[in-house]
């Protein structure tokens, strides 16, 4: 049974030295990708074996270590590239400073960081359900 890509569905291939190149076979290409980022953890497949200062000590949504598979499209170019416009900007840093996760000045402590990828994760997840009910609220009618 051939994998899928969990966002848009297309079968996924693992055709050698096609990965990332403007075909078919290039822009199916299976991509792993965490659910949320090793980095946060402190780790880094770039800096194999060093330990950094992990934004999260321990992952606020039980997720740690877990992975989906994506078709270069949607892992490299979907969503490793979010569009953010001057009025997203705007709203999510109001939401930032109601939410007193703002800083004048960088402080030791990241945990105002974390709240803010706390935030923008909240924010996709409120506007995706928002929209699931109007879509599926449309076609009931």
């Amino acid at each position: 049974m051939p994998r899928i890509c969990a966002i848009c569905g297309c079968k996924l291939n693992r055709v050698k030295g096609v990965y990332a190149t403007p075909t078919i076979e290039g822009r199916s290409h299976a991509s792993q990708h965490h659910y949320v980022a090793e980095r946060f953890f402190g780790r880094s497949a770039n800096r194999r074996g060093e330990q950094r200062e992990p934004i999260f000590k321990k992952c606020p949504w039980g997720v740690e270590g877990q992975t989906e598979v994506f078709c270069y499209e949607c892992h490299e170019e979907l969503v490793h590239n979010p569009v953010f416009l001057f009025a997203d900007i705007r709203g999510f840093s109001e939401l930032v400073k109601l939410r007193n996760l703002d800083e004048e000045e960088k402080p030791a402590s990241r945990e105002r960081l974390a709240g803010r990828i706390k935030l923008l994760h909240e924010i996709m997840e409120r506007g995706i359900q928002a929209l699931l009910e109007d879509e599926k609220g449309r076609k009931a009618i």
